[in-house]
């Protein structure tokens, strides 16, 4: 375990070490320039020299064509320019950036450790030609840069949909919420001013006000002439666009082969297919289905049958659902999500299906994570001034026998608000309410709930006092250049005269998470490095009413341990053009009940235990209980096969330390070294940490 440790940080030290080494290409009349200023050179010669040259084609000037084309070339290790893609509807445009390129003077190439390299570049190319002015703003020292940058992604936009290689991007559409994809924006989405960063995941037309999507995907694009070609490395399967409607087809894959230190050999075989589409400028539509089979590590495939569902099914995939036996160890799991997306103003965007979603900015989250199954929703984004509200109505369901009636399992909603507002530049404060009720006396979804300005704690006080479960909470965060901070409260039940006496009292149930990001860490350009503590105390989360707690499919909403923990996580993430590496390091301790038959009392960790089974009033605190010692260490490196559809090869390593206070036969203590090798389509988050 130390060794994969001490290998993660070294892995990411040496990274960022060669990056540092990195120089850009120069022309000779950028020479002279200081070395922070010769990147700006080199964009304003190069512009410069294109517009002079560039003769608009006949056709395009009859046609009246307006708007960006994209360039993708590089500067070879000669200091020749030589054109990759153009991301242009007309061939006469292309043949003319091809010409135009070939017109331009030899210069010195870029440098990696003073050795010469091939540095790739995305150029857009406005038309009318004469429109593409030297940006004075590129001229700027280095610390500005960033600022820069938001600006010119604001004002480069792409071209129009109707000829768009990826039509998604001018949708209301969301994107795939992962954690590497999310890495692409985030630094300038939490530079950019009045931007909105915790609710997840963001639709494309969001973030495409602070980011050029098509640039940043253009820039990755290969040369191919074949459709194959194109197809396999660049484009979507399939890519219809008509005047007033468009669709892509996409088939999804997860192909992994592995094996764990218990001399299991894992694998998942994961084949789906995924629909996107729009209608109008308003109505967008995603759909996607999974058939899936597969086997884990020994630790994963014990969780995933601890928290089987009534009805003879073995167990649940943690974050897909429900599973059959497949051959005599392995689990046949098929998963469906499907959302449709309408945006009739740039105030509004309403979503209906069922998915996930993410409140806040760090790797886990208290208010709501993607940890769990997906769930039916309903979610309106409201977005006027500084402020973003965001309402979600869900529907849940509680999967154990004690509340399944003849075979059917037991319902449950929630309703959620959410309001992020930018006090200023630089500090963001986030309002978060929830509540839970089920059909107790036929209320069934409760219309008390729909209106989305209540307070749902006083509809809830009003209905009866054991007609549902609340939850509050507070987030803040603050951004300073190339780092933000950020945290979240999360209160479930307190009482003020005993949060003040610090007794233990069982009712204090709260979480607290701290973190901090840095983009660009130790300037280099790509390394993101963040680190964040959690903290969530016994009994938080849970009811003394079976199904009132805050938990879908017997997995957690909120954080993936439930509760009665703290953790502490390390993360290291860096990209150089299609290429990705991720270090992650978990360390903390949870506190588990013992039920040995001896002892059966709740100690507050599994959130789906009744809370008036507890092990005492007073003296509660975290890890209480057959307190566990979790250490996890993962190390992922990959290659971005097709930008298009995120299809990536990977390969990669996790170390599990499990050591509890009292191992049993029922509650072992492990060491599970696991290693995995595959072929993914990555649209989701897939959490292996617990």
């Amino acid at each position: 375990m130390k060794k994969i440790i001490f290998g993660c940080f070294l892995f990411l030290y040496s990274i960022s070490v060669l990056a540092q080494s990195e120089k850009h290409p120069v022309f000779k009349e950028c020479e002279s320039e200081e070395i922070s200023l010769i990147p700006g050179c080199f964009k304003s010669r190069l512009k410069e020299k294109i517009s002079k040259e560039f003769k608009v084609p006949e056709k395009i000037l009859k046609e009246k064509f307006k708007g960006n084309i994209n360039v993708v070339f590089l500067v070879d290790v000669e200091g020749n320019f030589r054109v990759i893609y153009v991301n242009s509807p007309y061939k006469e445009l292309k043949a003319e950036v091809e010409r135009v390129f070939k017109t331009l003077p030899k210069i010195t190439p870029a440098k990696f450790n003073n050795h010469a390299i091939e540095m790739q570049f995305v150029l857009p190319i406005t038309i009318p030609i004469e429109n593409n002015l030297i940006e004075e703003e590129e001229q700027v020292v280095e610390e500005n840069r960033k600022e820069v940058e938001i600006l010119r992604n604001k004002e480069e936009l792409s071209i129009s949909t109707e000829k768009s290689l990826f039509p998604e991007h001018k949708s209301g559409l969301n994107i795939p919420l992962t954690q590497l994809e999310y890495f692409k924006y985030s630094n300038i989405l939490d530079q950019a001013e009045n931007s909105h960063t915790s609710m997840k995941p963001y639709t494309y037309s969001e973030a495409g006000n602070y980011v050029n999507l098509d640039a940043k995907k253009s820039q990755l694009l290969k040369s191919k002439s074949t459709w194959f070609g194109k197809k396999l490395l660049n484009e979507h399967m399939a890519n219809v666009i008509g005047k007033d409607y468009w669709f892509t087809v996409d088939p999804i894959v997860d192909l992994q082969v592995g094996k764990d230190s218990d001399d299991i050999e894992t694998f998942n075989n994961t084949r789906g297919i995924q629909i996107n589409g729009g209608l109008g400028k308003n109505l967008n539509f995603s759909t996607s289905f999974y058939e899936s089979q597969g086997r884990f590590a020994s630790y994963f495939n014990e969780y995933a049958e601890s928290i089987k569902p009534d009805g003879g099914n073995p167990a649940i995939i943690p974050g897909r659902g429900i599973a059959k036996r497949f051959k005599e160890d392995a689990y046949d799991y098929p998963v469906a999500e499907a959302y449709l997306s309408y945006t009739p103003s740039k105030y509004f965007n309403f979503q209906l299906g069922n998915g996930k979603n993410f409140i806040g900015d760090g790797y886990r989250s208290l208010f709501l994570s993607d940890v769990a199954s997906p769930y039916t929703y309903f979610k309106i984004n409201t977005s006027f001034w500084k402020i973003k509200y965001t309402n979600i109505f869900m529907s849940l369901q509680d999967v154990r026998p004690e509340l399944t009636v003849d075979g059917a399992y037991k319902k449950k909603y929630m309703a959620m608000h959410y309001l992020s507002w930018n006090v200023s530049k630089k500090l963001n404060l986030g309002l978060f309410e929830t509540v839970i009720w089920d059909n107790a006396n036929d209320r069934g979804f409760d219309a008390s709930y729909l209106n989305p300005l209540i307070f749902y704690t006083a509809v809830e006080f009003g209905t009866g006092s054991r007609a549902g479960n609340s939850l509050l909470g507070l987030s803040l965060k603050y951004k300073h250049k190339n780092m933000s901070l950020y945290s979240q409260f999360l209160i479930d039940e307190f009482r003020i005269s005993e949060v003040t006496s610090s007794n233990g009292w069982w009712g204090n149930k709260n979480g607290l998470q701290i973190g901090a990001k840095f983009y660009n860490a130790f300037k280099v350009e790509n390394l993101f490095l963040q680190v964040e503590h959690n903290a969530v105390k016994p009994y938080t989360y849970s009811h003394d009413e079976l199904n009132y707690n805050y938990g879908h499919n017997n997995q957690p909403l909120g954080h993936l341990w439930g509760s009665n923990f703290n953790e502490t996580i390390a993360i290291a993430q860096y990209t150089k053009g299609r290429w990705f590496a991720n270090a992650k390091i978990v360390i903390g301790k949870k506190g588990f009940d013992f039920s040995d038959g001896t002892d059966n009392f709740s100690y507050g960790g599994n959130i789906y235990r009744d809370n008036d089974n507890r092990v005492s009033d007073y003296g509660n605190e975290i890890g209480q209980g057959n307190e566990a010692s979790i250490a996890i260490a993962d190390l992922q490196l990959g290659y971005l096969v097709n930008p298009a559809t995120n299809l990536k090869l990977f390969a990669g390593v996790t170390a599990r330390n499990f050591e509890p206070v009292n191992p049993s036969t029922n509650f072992k203590a492990s060491n599970t070294t696991w290693i995995t090798l595959g072929l993914k389509t990555d649209v989701f988050n897939w959490y292996f940490d617990f």
